[in-house]
């Protein structure tokens, strides 16, 4: 059973009419997305408005790398080295690129194919890269009581920094000439929430998995593209989209039993279909 903190949401879901309601692993995976999604539809805004969905990418797909430095290292756990590599990746990643003169995507491209590359190389190291596959798909239905309070604590920290720095950031992706006469050091405000993103994106790959972590990032707040008229509704239509998607997919694999990410993010693209084929949809597109 999970941790008596917890007693008050495992009741009160478990006298929800549904039969789903009856097992203990779907109640707290109903809490790890209601953690997760509105976390990563707010982040998603950002993430879209400033074009960063490239890094997002690189940084789940190096994942591999945070693992074989867990495993070099004899940790039990792989994912805190995940997390540091990921946080080493995105100050690796500015670093190329203002050393090398290259555009943002040129850089992360580079460092995303070695990384790639040097976490798979290392991790099939006598054929036993097999059990470490599970990252690609994520496990949200085996998440538990301690995962869950580790996801909170990151969600109060991430959206903390999120809501401090959401204007800087998004006068910087409507106008970055403004933006640099207006702040003292815009790129402080840009590296620190691209290390937030990084560090989100990392501690969500057991759970969501490396295939489709991306997807969930850049499917809500694209959905709300076509539905918001202000920045205010844009923020409140990506969270309201990821939270109802996220409950959605996981009702829907536990019914079909596929996995819940990658059934999240289906549900996700059904909705982003039905707002672009809405009147918004196709005036905003056009």
């Amino acid at each position: 059973m999970s941790g008596g903190w917890l007693e008050p949401w495992q009741q009160a879901v478990a006298a929800l009419p549904f039969e789903w309601t009856e097992f203990e692993f779907m109640r707290l995976a109903l809490l790890a997305v209601l953690i997760i999604a509105p976390l990563l539809g707010a982040l998603g805004t950002v993430v879209v408005a400033n074009r960063l969905a490239f890094f997002s990418e690189a940084v789940g797909h190096a994942a591999f790398t945070g693992i074989a430095l867990g495993v070099i290292l004899g940790l039990g756990n792989p994912l805190w080295s995940m997390v540091l590599f990921s946080l080493f990746l995105t100050v690796f990643v500015a670093w190329v690129r203002r050393r090398g003169g290259l555009s943002s995507d040129t850089a992360i491209g580079l460092v995303m194919a070695f990384t790639v590359s040097l976490g798979i190389v290392i991790l099939s190291r006598g054929g036993d890269f097999a059990r470490y596959t599970k990252f690609l798909i994520g496990d949200m239905l085996g998440i538990s009581a301690g995962d869950i309070a580790s996801l909170g604590l990151l969600a109060v920290a991430v959206l903390s920094v999120f809501l401090v720095f959401f204007n800087r950031l998004l006068l910087a992706s409507v106008s970055p000439a403004l933006a640099r006469s207006r702040m003292r050091r815009p790129g402080a405000a840009e590296l620190l929430f691209a290390g937030t993103l990084a560090v989100t994106v990392t501690f969500s790959l057991p759970w969501i998995g490396i295939l489709v972590i991306n997807a969930l990032l850049i499917l809500p707040a694209a959905t709300a593209r076509n539905l918001a008229r202000s920045t205010a509704e844009f923020f409140a239509w990506a969270v309201a989209v990821a939270v109802l998607a996220g409950v959605a997919g996981l009702i829907v694999s536990f019914y079909a039993s596929t996995a819940t990410g990658a059934t999240i993010v289906l549900v996700a693209m059904g909705i982003y279909l039905l707002t672009l084929v809405g009147a918004g949809g196709f005036r905003r597109e056009s």
